[in-house]
């Protein structure tokens, strides 16, 4: 009798094991095992920790484990499930506090294939506009809104919220105008949150802010600017004309905080004679979201156009004479200007002026103003319905917005419509303002109606009641009158103009986004899924603070992870950018000088390869800007460090240092910096904008730093969005914890941005990302994107020379190409890689930043070996082609890389250049799956000096692409 066979029993899991599946560890990072170890063996490296021994310099590795308040990896359903828990604890109420914040609709139309759509979230800033035209053009579509609504010619591309925008055009008021007065006269009806910011920003450059109540008219004496609110805070509308009249008159420029959805009913600030007007877009279809993220607006008279901050879209042509977009004059200015640099806005909010401009294109401007007329009239009827019950009405004229008095009652009132489910606005013990919009129902009148104790009928009062805004301020011209406003009422056409616009572009989705010093790594769908849950999006920022109990945990959790890994004491996510972040830091910094009586330290020391918004920032905070110098290795140049030093300890406030370095390399020496300055009494700030490479390693608070930005839409997934939104909350050490932003005493820091918490709308996804990493896994995709660079360098080394490395001839999480020398001796630019980079399917890196004629590259933990070898393949591919032109094979000005971007039209056009349509169009060399990758760029390499020199900042004729 033989043996039966013994069955074969795989190795045996537990249920927890089968539970998890793939830990998303595993799908946020790219490379697989297999791969990793390859990257591994080029570099020459055994392991990660190997790999992280011979990168990161032992002085600031941090051994002790990150483990004490961060808990540890989640599974992606578990994750969920935390959220929706949280989600639960919020109470959403129907929102009326207004104070420039509106209930609005989003539609789904636009949530789904723009708010939820990695085309549009995963896209980078349109600074290469060949493969941006369509974010491009939906910005165009935003400034022509704008422009129309508000009556003035020029708007730029988005601000960060309504506040902060009020305080560029405070500035912009200021240099642009001939008045040498330091005083700027603000409404006193204008809104609170942007009264402070305005503080905030005025302080340090030495402005008198001045809040007056203007209905006796201006304050006497001399003045540069004056802001009034255009319907003010209160609601009442009042014509500011005289105002502005009076203003013109006294040599000041005037800017108008205006509601663009009223300006689709009164006349626009444009034609009351305004230079400026600023404000939010949010009620166009953008979520509440506890205060953000939402798209501010600029826009100017004509001849403020060249002192416009932040980012500005006009028309110029391509190399075929066709009409094309790009980004215009000003742009990234700070990286050119630096110190001398008129703001240091970087971030923009993209996205959000992306869902404004289509919620625009969606209704057109007859849905607009059917939008504006019914909550003009749910306001109309609520203020008739109070006074018929006896409650006094304050003002005679408003748009949305009804005050009411109620003598000692107004906690009671307010109270009782909290209980039936409303937010009002408890204005002081004795008023209430109650602000209708898009979302306000004759029930929800009722219910207001039922708190103040009124019975009211608005089916009778409705047709009883007229229209309450001033008869002279009624607007008479058209607006949204481009072909654009018109042709997409269906819910199909709308959705091909997105996909087409989609379609031109070149995000995240297609392809990795290789660019130094701007981390574009993976935004994954778990993390993006509850910023669009209603317990998150439909919070009102100033609701009562009982009502956000999610919201506000989850806020806490953050800033306590954040705490932790990067070595600070406590966090403000307030600023909501990197360059808010960096501003705060350094306002924090001069707080506490003022606290200990060194109120005279003022000088901020910035290496010459710092980011360009550090030396506006610091100038922004009052400081005075001295440059050190960097050595020949990218370094902080030690000995000009201590001569600097030497010459303005007792002045010295702070250093600014960029760990790892902006060139993309970590300095071994960067303790000994850090008590160069302490020793000088002065403190360090450290940019947080590479903290990519140091999570898990390195925290910026134990090696040195006193305050540290964080960019949460690089290390921590928030996505660009095309340019924004951005989060840059501010870390400290313990003893500038009192000077976080809106947290001071009378030293103490006022609000940075409009919104107590920034913009709290998208921090579900940094919260989760966190939350799913774990501190192994933080620690893994930080190894994992310095083994990329690495790579990246060791491969291309030898075709572009690598400009830095550490001291063992490692690089950090980038690095950066030299093309200089190839440039002198061929004619190839910079330019001409980036561009031939999209004829392969690959986005450009960073170019000429933070040394011209150089390229810097970042390739992220989030991309597979794959796509990596396809940019190196594709790099050298483009090598090959240098080496022709070289070789006298193409001419300087005609070969496929001065030629590039090709597109479709242009292959099938006459041809008569040196080298094949099929060369221009499929580059050869390239590995697998590039030509059935092809991107097709819509127009060829664009004139940006034409585009300068001829601005068109809105939408042009439709004949003038013909």
């Amino acid at each position: 009798m033989t043996d039966r066979p013994v069955p074969h029993h795989p190795e045996r899991s537990t249920l927890h094991d089968l539970e998890q599946g793939v830990p998303f560890v595993d799908r946020h990072i790219g490379p697989r095992p297999a791969e990793l170890s390859t990257m591994l063996a080029a570099v020459g490296a055994e392991s990660l920790d190997a790999l992280a021994d011979a990168v990161v310099p032992e002085c600031i590795r941090d051994r002790t484990p990150v483990a004490s308040t961060l808990p540890p990896a989640a599974s992606e359903p578990e994750v969920l499930a935390e959220l929706r828990a949280l989600a639960a604890r919020n109470t959403v109420t129907v929102p009326m506090i207004g104070l420039g914040y509106s209930g609005t609709v989003t539609p789904p139309v636009i949530r789904r294939n723009v708010l939820e759509n990695p085309a549009w979230y995963t896209a980078y800033t349109p600074y290469q506009p060949e493969i941006s035209q369509g974010r491009l053009e939906a910005l165009l579509t935003f400034q022509t809104a704008v422009a129309d609504l508000t009556g003035l010619p020029v708007a730029g591309a988005s601000l960060l919220d309504e506040a902060t925008a009020a305080a560029e055009a405070m500035t912009l008021l200021r240099r642009a105008g001939r008045a040498t007065s330091p005083r700027f006269v603000v409404d006193a009806d204008t809104l609170p949150q942007t009264i402070e910011v305005l503080r905030t920003r005025a302080e340090p450059l030495g402005i008198d802010l001045v809040v007056a109540d203007l209905d006796a008219g201006l304050p006497e004496g001399e003045l540069f600017g004056l802001l009034l609110s255009y319907p003010g805070a209160s609601g009442a509308v009042t014509d500011p004309s005289s105002l502005i009249a009076e203003a013109h008159e006294r040599g000041a420029l005037v800017a108008v905080a205006a509601d663009l959805l009223a300006l689709t009913l009164l006349t626009p600030p444009g034609e009351l004679g305004a230079d400026a007007a600023v404000g939010t877009t949010q009620r166009f279809g953008v979520p509440l979201g506890f205060g953000g993220p939402h798209a501010g607006y600029l826009s100017v008279q004509g001849k403020l156009a060249r002192q416009l901050p932040g980012r500005l879209v006009g028309l110029s042509r391509d190399a075929d004479g066709n009409p094309a977009l790009r980004l215009a004059l000003q742009t990234r200015e700070q990286h050119i200007r630096r110190e001398k640099a008129t703001s240091n806005i970087c971030t923009a909010q993209v996205l959000l002026a992306v869902v404004a401009a289509c919620y625009a294109v969606y209704h057109g401007p007859d849905g607009l103003r059917r939008i504006a007329r019914r909550a003009h009239r749910m306001a109309a009827v609520l203020a008739a319905g109070l006074r018929a019950g006896g409650v006094g009405v304050l003002h005679g004229e408003f748009f949305d917005t009804v005050q009411a008095r109620v003598p000692g009652r107004a906690a009671e009132v307010a109270d009782a419509a909290h209980a039936a489910g409303i937010a009002v606005r408890r204005v002081d013990e004795d008023t209430l303002g109650i602000a209708c919009s898009e979302v306000t129902t004759v029930e929800h009148l009722e219910a207001v109606w039922a708190a103040f104790g009124v019975t009211a009928d608005a089916a009778a009062l409705d047709p009883a009641t007229e229209d309450v805004l001033p008869p002279g301020l009624v607007r008479t011209t058209e607006y949204l009158t481009h072909p654009v406003f018109h042709e997409h009422r269906s819910e199909t056409s709308l959705m091909r103009w997105l996909r087409r616009l989609a379609d031109a572009d070149m995000a995240l989705d297609r392809t990795m986004i290789p660019l130094g010093s701007c981390t574009m790594k993976l935004n994954a769908a778990v993390e993006m899924e509850p910023i669009s849950w209603p317990a998150f999006a439909d919070m009102h920022p100033f609701a009562p603070e009982a009502d956000a109990e999610g919201s506000l945990a989850l806020i806490a959790d953050l800033e306590r992870w954040l705490a932790e890994l990067t070595g600070y004491a406590a966090v403000s996510l307030q600023p909501n950018a990197g360059s808010q972040g960096e501003f705060a830091g350094l306002l924090a910094i001069a707080a506490y000088h003022r606290s200990k009586g060194e109120a005279h330290r003022n000088v901020c020391l910035i290496p010459a390869s710092a980011h360009g918004t550090n030396a506006a920032s610091a100038v922004m905070a009052g400081m005075r800007v001295v440059v050190v110098a960097t050595s020949p290795t990218g370094d902080v140049d030690l000995d000009d460090l201590r001569a600097k030093i030497a010459e303005h300890g007792p002045s010295l406030a702070a250093l600014m240092i960029t760990y790892p370095s902006t060139h993309g390399v970590f300095e071994a020496r960067v303790r000994e910096v850090c008590d160069l300055v302490h020793e000088a009494g002065g403190q360090v700030y450290v940019d947080g904008a590479n903290l990519n490479a140091l999570v898990g390693l390195a925290r910026p608070g134990a090696f040195g730093g006193d305050v540290s930005h964080l960019n949460l839409h690089k290390t921590f997934c928030i996505p660009h969005g095309g340019g924004g939104p951005g989060v840059g909350p501010v870390a400290v050490a313990e003893h500038l914890a009192p000077f976080l932003p809106g947290r001071g005493g009378a030293d103490g820091v006022g609000a940075v941005s409009a919104a107590p918490y920034g913009s709290p709308g998208v921090l579900p996804i940094s919260w989760a990302y966190i939350r799913l990493m774990g501190t192994d896994g933080l620690r893994r995709a930080t190894l994992t994107a310095i083994a990329a660079a690495n790579y990246v360098a060791k491969r291309l080394g030898e075709h572009y020379p690598v400009l830095y490395a550490g001291e063992h001839g490692h690089v950090a999480h980038e690095c950066i190409l030299d093309l200089r020398g190839i440039t002198r001796d061929t004619g190839v630019t910079v330019d001409d890689v980036a561009k031939r980079l999209a004829d392969y399917g690959l986005h450009a890196p960073t170019m000429s930043f933070p040394v011209a004629g150089t390229l810097m590259v970042e390739p992220t933990e989030s991309e597979d070996l794959a796509e990596i070898d396809r940019f190196v393949t594709a790099m050298i591919g483009i090598r090959a082609e240098i080496d022709r032109v070289a070789a006298g094979e193409w001419p300087v000005t005609d070969n496929p890389l001065r030629g590039a971007p090709h597109t479709a039209a242009c292959l099938i056009d006459k041809w008569d250049h040196p080298y094949p349509r099929e060369l221009a169009a499929y580059p050869t060399g390239v590995t697998p799956g590039v030509h059935d990758r092809k991107v097709w760029p819509p127009v060829r390499r664009i004139d940006g000096a034409h585009g300068d020199r001829n601005l068109v900042c809105s939408c042009p004729p439709v004949e003038a692409y013909s």
